[in-house]
């Protein structure tokens, strides 16, 4: 079953945006050294190059509550429509500026609501939906995966995480992360917040027998 991570797992808003503080920083030394072909890549999420996902969470970490609220509104709760918006308006001239602007909101606010447990997911999942078409890895905080699995597996917020998850067995090989009932789907913590915010790339690293259920899941919904 792989050991407990010692540090923790982070629960106060205060630890919470810390460790959106870490993911950020991470993402953005890795992205340094991209050339332009690497930024024009297809990331995981459909439709967006690597520079389109960098540009959304500069959006969510830019844009306050009530601006975000006046978009959603705006946009006639059309999710996917108020984050093409926010995405134009927060994506540079070119990658480099992009770039630039992300360094510039690490340290800032972890996002437009007091969600800061699901911000803090926009950054580990956007996180390897542009490392794994690069080919890049980093080391996973087990503790900040953690913190969002156990809140994708209680709620949907901006992904259908707790629908995606339900009547399933849930349980990390890397960490204390355990949910739900049914089929066992197991596997690193980070691959199960991946799965749960229906990244079909994660499965390969998940074992049991809701590993299907959760591949079906994912196909339906996508």
């Amino acid at each position: 079953m792989g050991t407990v991570d010692a540090g923790g797992t982070p629960t106060t808003r205060r630890e919470l945006t810390a460790a959106v503080v870490r993911a950020r920083a991470a993402l953005a030394d890795d992205l340094a050294g991209l050339d332009q072909a690497q930024w024009r890549r297809p990331s995981l999420c459909d439709g967006w190059t690597v520079h389109d996902v960098v540009a959304h969470l500069v959006a969510a970490a830019r844009t306050g509550r009530w601006a975000w609220l006046r978009s959603i509104a705006a946009a006639r709760f059309d999710a996917d429509l108020h984050n093409a918006r926010r995405l134009a308006q927060h994506r540079g001239a070119d990658p480099a500026e992009t770039l630039a602007r992300f360094r510039a909101t690490v340290d800032g606010p972890a996002g437009p609501t007091g969600h800061t447990a699901a911000w803090l997911g926009e950054v580990l999942v956007h996180g390897e939906d542009v490392r794994r078409p690069l080919g890049l890895t980093a080391a996973p905080d087990v503790p900040a995966a953690t913190a969002v699995a156990q809140f994708f597996a209680r709620r949907d917020f901006a992904v259908p995480s707790s629908r995606t998850a339900r009547g399933l067995r849930l349980e990390a090989a890397d960490g204390p992360f355990r949910a739900g009932a049914g089929p066992l789907v197991q596997g690193p913590t980070l691959a199960l917040v991946l799965a749960m915010a229906g990244r079909p790339a994660a499965l390969d690293d998940l074992g049991g027998e809701g590993v299907e259920v959760l591949r079906g899941r994912i196909a339906a919904a996508s």
